[in-house]
């Protein structure tokens, strides 16, 4: 079979076809960075606020978390804890520092803290 010749209407057709795609790719492409940025932007403001500790063990069978504290923390404050794909919010009602009962924990502090739900190493703890 011989080859057909194309014509020179259909090839500018066909580049134009392209061209037309390529633009519609580009903004396409361009929107999506848009709103990656978005996204970015607002998970960034709420990641903004400061933890005030992280969780360093958890103990299940009495739901007791150990908190290495970076700010000081009192008994009757509201946390967050946050982390592995959950979050709860809770008041704080229990503490203990080497089997004492505590009101308040300084920076610095490992505490034990008595949690409502499970947690995990490496939670974070927020002050709400």
């Amino acid at each position: 079979m011989p080859k057909k010749k194309v014509s020179k209407k259909i090839k500018r057709k066909a580049t134009k076809a392209k061209t037309k795609i390529k633009k519609s790719v580009k903004q396409n492409i361009s929107k999506a960075k848009t709103n990656i940025k978005k996204v970015k932007t607002n998970v960034r403001e709420k990641n903004s606020q400061k933890s005030i500790g992280e969780i360093t063990h958890f103990y299940d069978h009495i739901s007791v978390a150990v908190v290495k504290l970076n700010d000081k923390l009192s008994g009757g404050d509201k946390i967050k804890i946050e982390g592995h794909g959950k979050s709860f919010t809770q008041k704080v009602n229990s503490m203990q520092m080497e089997h004492e009962q505590i009101k308040t924990a300084k920076k610095g502090q490992e505490i034990g803290l008595k949690v409502n739900e499970s947690v995990k190493r490496k939670d974070l703890v927020y002050k709400t």
